[in-house]
Formats: structure tokens, C-alpha cells, sequence
């Protein structure tokens, strides 16, 4: 699929996609959103090497604003309705990716923005970041997750005050508050991020990605986050990884992990 509003920038292993289009200061609208989907269906799972990820936004002003709301203008209730889940399963995919991906945030993350970067498993900002979900000033709420991950995040008092209000979160209020992992000036926080997923990827493959599974059953109300976690932890001891890691921790040396 050749992408159009996604810019793909391979570097050692770690793939930096940026949203892209700045003058409309990144919005998600449905092409940007299918080429989203497209990239974690299709794309990244096939990329032999693949450290992790990092998601930005092209310009100066916006990681993502929000979304495309001239689109919102055709919607009627069922339509609507089709509009939320999908944007919800694309951002499952994102969220139950098996390797690291970073929201580096280097602006506005407003509505559908802060969707996204919550679906993210990181999240580093610059100063000039602002988080928001302020869908009640169209008369309208979170349709991507925003009304259960920024919860998650935040706990419900902070996050009933945010959502009812559509008030905004600074860089060192997020931090603050859990949101976020670093608030760096921009150059730093790609670099801390690039480090982040190399750290990351140096650790056994199967377990990053069954961490992430046990993570994430922790929110799911149909899974029990316990029975995930044994599943998962007899499913890593049957590995040659761990073979591995176990050796090379005995004989005092770094483990060369083959994903296996």
C-alpha cells in the first residue's frame, strides 16, 4: 500500500512513522486512519529485524490535533457507531503490537491525538505538548478509546475532570500525572526514544510480546490478567530464548535472542 499521510523512515532496526500532514496539523481523517491500519496489519509485522516502532507528527505544532471533524458532517448514528469501532480496532492493533511503539509527542495530542498516543505502549514529549479529549465542546465524546485508556492513565477523578471539561494537560502536567514517560526538548526525546526501543529489543522477543499481552489483559473486563500471566510465563519457559537467556546469564554473558 503506498502511503501518502504516513512517512516511513527506517533506522536500525526502528522504523519512525510520521503522521503528515501539518496543515491540517496532522488530524486523523479516514485515509490517514486506513493507512494506520495498514502499517500494523500488514506492513510492520512483516519486517524482518523490526526493533520497534516510534509514531511523531510532521511540523512544529501538532502531533495530532484531533481528527478530521469535515468528515464527521455525513455521520448519523449508525454511522457513527461503525466510525468508533474501527478506529478502536486499529488502535487494538497499536496497543497489542509485540514490539515497543513510542508516541513521541511534539505538540497538540487533542482528541483522536490523544487516542493515539494512549494506545501507544510509551509515551515522551516535548515541553510544548498538550493533551486533551475535548470531543463535549462539539457535543460530541471520545470515540478511539479516550473515555476508558485516559482513566487507565490518570485514574477516574483526573480523567472525569479532563473529559467533562475538554481542559488540557501540559507536558509537565501529564508527566505529572502518569500520562507520559520523559518531557525532553525535541532532539533529546527522539533520542531517548531510539534508545528506548534498542534497550528494549535487547531483551528476549517472545517475552517483550507476552509482556505486552500480560499488560494488556490487565484492562480487558472478559480476560483474567492472572491466567494471562501464567499462560504466558509457561509459554516463555518452553523457549529456546529463554534456553538462552538462562545460559548466558549463568555463564556471565549477553544473550544472543533469536525470537524463538
Amino acid at each position: 500500500m503506498p502511503y501518502t499521510n504516513l512517512l516511513i523512515d527506517g533506522q536500525d532496526g526502528i522504523l519512525i512513522v510520521t503522521l503528515n500532514r501539518p496543515k491540517a496539523l496532522n488530524a486523523l481523517n479516514s485515509k490517514t486512519m486506513a493507512e494506520l491500519r495498514h502499517f500494523f496489519a500488514e506492513d510492520a509485522p512483516k519486517r524482518e529485524g523490526l526493533k520497534g516502532v516510534i509514531l511523531t507528527g510532521a511540523g512544529e505544532k501538532a502531533f495530532v490535533a484531533g481528527a478530521d471533524i469535515k468528515e464527521f458532517l455525513a455521520l448519523d448514528a449508525q454511522k457513527g457507531q461503525d466510525m468508533a469501532r474501527q478506529g478502536q480496532d486499529i488502535f487494538f492493533l497499536i496497543e497489542r503490537f509485540p514490539k515497543p511503539v513510542i508516541a513521541l509527542v511534539n505538540g497538540f495530542a487533542l482528541g483522536g491525538g490523544c487516542e493515539l498516543a494512549m494506545a501507544c505502549h510509551l509515551r515522551i514529549a516535548t515541553p510544548e505538548a498538550r493533551f486533551g479529549q475535548p470531543e463535549v465542546n462539539l457535543g460530541l465524546i471520545p470515540g478511539y478509546g479516550g473515555t476508558q485508556r485516559l482513566i487507565q492513565y490518570l485514574g477516574k477523578t483526573k480523567a472525569t475532570e479532563l473529559l467533562l471539561t475538554a481542559d488540557m494537560l501540559s507536558a509537565e502536567d501529564a508527566l505529572r500525572h502518569g500520562l507520559l514517560n520523559a518531557v525532553l526538548p525535541a532532539g533529546e526525546a527522539m533520542e531517548l526514544a531510539k534508545k528506548m526501543v534498542a534497550k528494549i529489543a535487547a531483551k528476549g522477543p517472545v517475552a517483550i510480546a507476552k509482556t505486552i499481552e500480560a499488560i494488556n489483559a490487565y484492562f480487558q473486563y472478559d480476560v483474567d490478567g492472572f491466567e494471562k500471566e501464567v499462560a504466558a510465563f509457561g509459554e516463555t519457559t518452553g523457549t529456546a530464548d529463554f534456553r538462552e537467556g538462562a545460559a548466558a546469564f549463568i555463564e556471565k554473558r549477553k544473550p544472543d535472542f533469536k525470537g524463538q
